[in-house]
């Protein structure tokens, strides 16, 4: 078994002191093989944010954490527009990772980050031709029985929140060839600050076979229809437990644990599972 914590949307600068003290503690007490950030470490790209967020980062991995982080579009400076088109990563590589598409392999699953912020579009993601050749490269080098996960800031998928719908990255088409092609098993992304779960076939009818997993923000004061969460997820042969866990006033707490079978060609729901502990 593998687990993951899956955090996103931590919107240093705008984020809540308890909610990040929350975080950390439950983290410890979960003890993930990895902890996955789906971008948007920072409000607004300001150094001081990217130091708040460096500093959280070091407090995982001095206490034994493996981190993979991806760019959200809020890590590119917005008014500083100099800086948005001629260097706008230049602050996320010097204090979160030099790495802006990371991959980590583990016992049986491979995780690779591709990030989808640009400088061109505010809000919305785009991914390049060079990132799909990377993600069909990256993946055809582990082995053919592993468990493959792909990180992304923005959603692959076109996703209805409440009366609002969250667009799908640009160029959807080239990434979802290349995740088939790949033969990747989960995507992770954030932006929407909205948990959920579900196969790719309840989402658009040609991408069945990769469960969807949205995380919504751990630690920002910024909420849209549910409480700030994030998820662990517990990787198993041809099985995956998606737990969220809610921010209940005083702390972390499992909410709802989805556990999902692999059976003919896509991710089906099983019996109730036990949330994480």
């Amino acid at each position: 078994m593998t687990r993951i914590v899956h955090l996103s949307d931590l919107h240093f600068g705008a984020h809540d002191e308890s909610l990040v003290e929350g975080v950390d503690w439950q983290v410890d007490q979960l003890k993930p093989d990895l902890v996955v950030i789906s971008g948007d470490f920072t409000q607004r790209a300001r150094t001081e944010q990217f130091r708040e967020a460096c500093a959280f980062l070091e407090g995982l991995r001095d206490r034994g954490h493996e981190v993979l982080g991806v760019p959200g579009n809020h890590d590119v400076p917005l008014y500083d527009v100099l800086r948005r088109f001629l260097s706008p990563l230049a602050r996320y590589r010097r204090f979160i990772d030099e790495t802006l598409c990371p991959f980590i392999e583990l016992p049986g699953v491979a995780v690779l980050g591709i990030n989808t912020a640009r400088s061109l579009t505010f809000k919305d993601g785009r991914i390049s031709h060079d990132q799909v050749d990377f993600i069909r490269e990256t993946f055809s080098r582990t082995p053919s029985e592993a468990f493959r996960v792909l990180v992304t800031h923005h959603p692959l998928f076109a996703l209805r929140i409440g009366d609002e719908v969250e667009r799908a990255i640009g160029r959807q088409e080239l990434a979802l060839d290349a995740v088939e092609e790949s033969g990747v098993d989960m995507l992770l992304a954030g932006h929407a600050h909205h948990a959920s779960s579900q196969d790719a076939g309840d989402l658009v009818t040609r991408a069945g076979g990769v469960l969807v997993v949205q995380a919504g923000t751990a630690t920002s004061t910024r909420v849209r229809e549910q409480e700030q969460s994030f998820n662990v997820i517990d990787i198993g042969e041809k099985t995956a437990t998606v737990s969220v866990f809610a921010w209940s006033g005083d702390d972390f707490r499992a909410k709802d644990a989805l556990r999902y079978q692999w059976v003919e060609g896509r991710w089906t729901l099983g019996k109730e599972a036990e949330p994480a502990h």
